[in-house]
């Protein structure tokens, strides 16, 4: 494992905010929250075209600049090792119903999320195993995203 790699899986486990280094927004990043329309009538609608908006999108609590949890820490932070800048964040913190709304829309009771390309991927602890396994570089280049750790690994067996 590369010092850099090391630092960063290291920056992940302490779970605060900011933890791996400078700030988190990238230049991509687009922070969406109280507005979103995903309340009232056609709800579902609403959300499913929030998720297919965009390649990368996470619900989070917080923003990427500021998670205001451990695991929408990790998640941003892991975003953030593979280089991926360009996706919309939507802080669940800021409206209540786009809370609940994204929890009944995925069938799944907690935050952060993660859709890649409209569908659904899990939360914190599914995205850091896709991470551990190598899954998330094939889920990435899917989308035509590389991820920053090839071009690492590529520099360590150069050396």
């Amino acid at each position: 494992m590369s010092g850099t790699l090391r630092r960063a899986a290291a920056a992940l486990l302490r779970w605060g905010p900011g933890a791996g280094g400078v700030g988190l927004r990238g230049a991509g990043v687009r922070a969406a929250g109280a507005g979103t329309g995903a309340g009232g009538g056609g709800q579902a609608e609403q959300l499913d075209a929030l998720v297919k908006k965009d390649k990368v999108v996470v619900f989070l609590k917080g923003t990427p600049e500021q998670p205001q949890c451990g695991f929408s820490n990790a998640v941003v932070q892991i975003l953030r090792l593979h280089g991926v800048r360009d996706y919309a964040a939507y802080n669940v913190l800021d409206d209540p119903e786009l809370r609940q709304g994204i929890k009944d829309y995925s069938n799944w009771p907690t935050i952060p999320q993660v859709y890649l390309n409209g569908e659904f991927v899990g939360g914190c602890d599914i995205l850091l195993q896709m991470h551990q396994n190598g899954d998330l570089v094939e889920e990435l280049k899917k989308l035509g995203i590389r991820s920053a750790l090839l071009d690492e690994k590529k520099d360590e067996d150069s050396k």
